[in-house]
């Protein structure tokens, strides 16, 4: 049986989250790759380890995938050191046969390389690993992934192709070893047995769960919480459905009820949400009895039978004792289920989560740069990637290993040229390859106009202190551009110094015009500069959006706006990442609407708040799924 559900807990619960986790380990006895697998968001620590310490108590198989694995030792290839040794042909199997029926850990999922990512997500998808250079079949396999993203807010987590085909998301960021004392007291091997199921249990499980039902009303529902939270993916609903029948075969149900969805909804839906729900219409609600109240036509008077008369009022007098219990026992429509869904998806979002969907939807849906620091390939420092064919000289290294491997199957051919050494052409070299970090640029456009109230320009100052305060912690450099009057100018270039950019700052005067098409075409020479130079820019933009002076210095609102326009077009065809802050006391649409031509985030913050401003920052520098 499943473990029981807490009480009723507030919203992001730390005991319901981490009974959760705990629930998600029954899942994986009962359907390793049923749904995909695990996405484990935590911090190195005493509750992530306590989780994966119960997780491979299990039983199940678990192969651990580092990130720099190369593909033959992923997906199998020549076993080196046996061919080397026997002077004959020997292959072994990679890692994701090995985890045939199992599951594949993957530890800091967030920095695995595409290379990596693209042959697992197809083994993931396809049930079988795709042939190679050395097989001419694929080879069937079936596991499980639990994925370990170890990000900061202000890195990427995990690819999107991997991370839409697990089912289960968990973010145990905020839980401490107090919080989930109170779910699990005592040592770890009573409630290990509790855990993980017994085989009666888990055979009675696995028996009940193809004959767990769904209705067509749930169905629905699970497809329309999902839009409602902006999934676009179809995956998504399929994913939800079988986490809720399974969490349904653990209770011994066959069929869904309210317990069930709503723990998909908490570990499916709500991780992945991109917007909040739409409210639902009032007027629509309200409009909709009206028009099924019309009054009915009234029925024929009765015969004046005096028979059939009491009759009647009997049946009149036994409608209302009769109509309660089908009520009573009627299924809930879609629309509450739903609701329901929906409301349990709110509950165990953590907070300033309106913020994270806010940024997050604008950041990935048009901009495509922009991460803390886009990556590269060197030859000289960073995290490894897979060696390539190539000559070493200069700064490119030799890889032994891949350059051994690449020998290995040609040997017999060249023996009578080797005299029995190991012969190696120029063919056979391999050179390591390292992803290094490219450094990453904040350009911040201040407004500071006369519409910019002294007040609201003084914490915008205090924010942007907070700001350079985390970039220099990163080592990520900043520039500042000020716009006010006529003019636009760039107050501070590109620069690591916390010291010259508070001077800077302390400096800068307000009032006057608003030229926003100035300040647009500034920061958009400037990161066409930074980016010559291989530096990220991130715009962030902290203006009201009234734009009333044009490019040419001259007033005119109108012909101000249409210059906005067109610069933030151009800033959106650069595929730069922005987002604007919008600091008028009641948003209008024209801040809006510039953000969505720039494809921008956008944040209305009537009082800036500095903690607040860097949260958003932070998740514009992070690509999410």
């Amino acid at each position: 049986m499943a473990r029981e559900a807490p009480p009723p807990s507030t919203p992001s619960d730390p005991l319901e989250r981490w009974n959760d986790a705990l629930t998600t380990l029954q899942l994986l006895q009962l359907d390793p790759f049923g749904f995909g697998g695990v996405c484990l968001c935590a911090p190195h620590g005493p509750v992530r380890e306590r989780w994966l310490q119960a997780l491979a108590g299990l039983g199940l198989g678990l192969i651990k995938v580092p990130g720099s694995v190369d593909s033959e030792r992923l997906l199998g290839g020549i076993d080196l050191a046996h061919t080397l040794q026997t002077g004959q042909l020997h292959l072994q199997a990679g890692l994701l046969q090995q985890a045939d029926q199992g599951l594949v850990c993957l530890p800091m999922a967030e920095r695995l390389s595409p290379a990596l990512l693209a042959p697992l997500v197809q083994a993931l998808e396809q049930g079988q690993v795709p042939p190679n250079r050395h097989s001419a079949a694929p080879t069937p396999t079936r596991f499980g992934v639990v994925a370990l993203d170890e990000s900061l807010p202000d890195e990427p987590s995990v690819g999107a192709a991997l991370a839409e085909r697990l089912g289960v998301w968990l973010d145990l960021h905020e839980l401490s070893p107090s919080d989930i004392h109170a779910a699990w007291q005592g040592d770890s091997e009573s409630e290990g047995l509790q855990i993980r199921l017994s085989p009666g249990a888990l055979a009675r499980a696995r028996e009940q769960l193809p004959q767990v039902q769904a209705t067509d009303e749930q169905l629905q529902a699970l497809c329309a919480a999902a839009l409602g939270l902006g999934i676009g993916s179809l995956r998504v609903p399929s994913l939800a459905l079988r986490v809720a029948c399974g969490h349904a075969a653990l209770n011994g149900r066959s069929t869904l009820d309210a317990d069930d969805l709503g723990f998909a909804a908490r570990c499916v839906l709500a991780p992945r949400a991109t917007q909040w729900p739409a409210e639902p219409s009032a007027q629509e609600s309200e409009a909709a009895p009206p028009e099924d109240a019309t009054p009915p036509p009234e029925p024929p008077e009765p015969p004046d039978d005096s028979d059939q008369a009491p009759e009647n009022d009997a049946a009149k007098d036994k409608d209302p004792d009769t109509a309660p219990p089908p009520e009573q026992n009627a299924e809930p429509s879609a629309e509450d289920l739903q609701e329901m869904m929906v409301a349990a998806a709110l509950a165990s979002l953590p907070p300033h989560m309106l913020d994270a969907l806010m940024t997050r939807q604008g950041a990935a849906s048009h901009n495509t740069s922009g991460r803390s620091g886009q990556t590269r390939a060197g030859s000289q420092r960073g995290r490894p990637l897979p060696p390539r064919p190539g000559r070493p000289g200069g700064q490119a290294r030799l890889h032994v290993l891949a350059t051994l491997r690449a020998a290995a199957p040609k040997q017999r051919l060249r023996q009578a040229h080797s005299s029995g050494r190991v012969a190696i052409r120029a063919e056979d070299f391999h050179i390591q390859r390292y992803q290094q970090r490219a450094s990453s640029c904040l350009i911040l456009a201040l407004d500071a106009s006369g519409s910019a109230a002294l007040q609201r320009l003084a914490e915008a100052k205090g924010a942007v202190e907070l700001l350079l305060q985390q970039s220099y912690a990163r080592r990520d450099s900043v520039c500042i551009v000020a716009f006010r009057g006529a003019q636009a100018q760039l107050l501070l270039p590109m620069t690591r110094s916390l010291v010259r950019a508070k001077r800077a700052m302390t400096g800068l005067p307000g009032g006057g015009g608003t030229p926003l098409a100035l300040a647009l075409k500034m920061a958009h020479e400037q990161a066409a500069q930074l980016q010559r130079q291989g530096v990220t820019p991130i715009l962030v933009v902290l203006s009201d959006g009234r734009a009333n002076v044009t490019l040419q210095g001259l007033g005119g609102r109108a012909q101000a706006q249409l210059d906005a326009q067109s610069w933030g077009q151009q800033w959106r065809a650069s595929g730069h990442r922005a987002l604007w802050i919008d600091t008028s006391m009641q948003p209008d649409a024209q801040a809006q609407q510039l953000a969505v031509t720039m494809g921008a985030s956008y944040l209305p913050m009537p009082q800036v708040q500095s903690q607040r401003m860097a949260h958003a920052i932070e998740r514009v520098r992070s690509p999410q799924a």
